[in-house]
């Protein structure tokens, strides 16, 4: 299916800012970015790089007064997510480099704490994809969806022990808790096609199967169409936007996802 995706965000500074902003998807194995427009203002030099997880990163120095980011892209993705119960536990001997840094505990994950209630949950599942299946389905059921959006995050073992949380918080649950399993893990930042109420979304994914799959613990079904934006081991890695400098609260951010028939149509 395709999809056109897109962020516009406001903000209003009394003095200059450095930014770093995720807002440009990029194409991979599982999505093609047929069209990308970027605009910021007023005009000022843009730039990008790489980082270490692959993400397009974009640079910028914000003058005081209002600034402003427009960001659309059609991008070609699958209307669901591969699914594959039984794909099998990978031995941290045969893991491939870029998914060992997705072992260890991170800032918001802390996978050296949740052990045993990860032994609970997947208690009789089949190690591998099945037991990540299990913890994502533990934690839809268990924990309450905030659908209000939180500027704090908070990490898999305070959002366990307040019961809830936004679909940031349910992600590093499910990253702690397989990671204690040690199953790669690692946070999603995005767009999904259907979210109510609309709003840029994260879920994990998991490396078992020699391949990573997606799991969304907010989600009862599968279904609708995600662009991926960013990838990391937690949120300290996927901000959308990180400013440095005296904080300042958005006046202004929107989030469109809307089904197309081709790029451009």
């Amino acid at each position: 299916m395709w999809l056109r995706v897109g962020c516009d965000l406001e903000m209003e500074f009394e003095l200059a800012s450095p930014m770093l902003l995720l807002l440009r998807p990029r194409s991979d194995a599982r999505q093609w970015v047929a069209r990308d427009r970027y605009a910021v203002w007023p005009a000022m030099p843009v730039t990008e790089y790489t980082d270490m997880y692959g993400n397009l990163c974009q640079r910028l120095l914000a003058p005081p007064g209002t600034f402003r980011v427009e960001v659309r892209s059609d991008v070609q993705v699958p209307a669901g997510v591969d699914q594959a119960p039984g794909a099998a536990f990978v031995p941290v001997e045969d893991l491939p480099d870029h998914a060992m840094m997705y072992l260890a505990p991170s800032r918001y994950c802390e996978s050296d704490r949740l052990a045993s209630l990860a032994g609970e949950i997947v208690d009789g599942r089949a190690s591998g994809y099945d037991q990540a299946a299990a913890i994502s389905d533990w934690i839809h059921e268990n924990l309450v969806y905030l659908v209000d959006s939180d500027p704090t995050p908070v990490s898999a073992a305070e959002a366990l022990a307040r019961g809830n949380g936004v679909c940031r918080d349910f992600a590093h649950l499910g990253i702690a808790l397989c990671r204690s399993l040690t199953i790669p893990a690692r946070q999603v930042v995005g767009y999904l096609h259907g979210l109510e109420p609309m709003d840029l979304h994260a879920w994990f994914e998991a490396f078992v199967g020699d391949r990573w799959f997606t799991f969304d613990p907010t989600r009862a079904s599968m279904h609708g169409g995600r662009v991926c934006l960013a990838y990391g081991r937690d949120a300290a890695d996927v901000p959308v936007f990180n400013q440095f400098g005296p904080p300042v609260i958005p006046s202004r951010m929107e989030v469109s996802v809307d089904e197309i028939s081709s790029p451009g149509a």
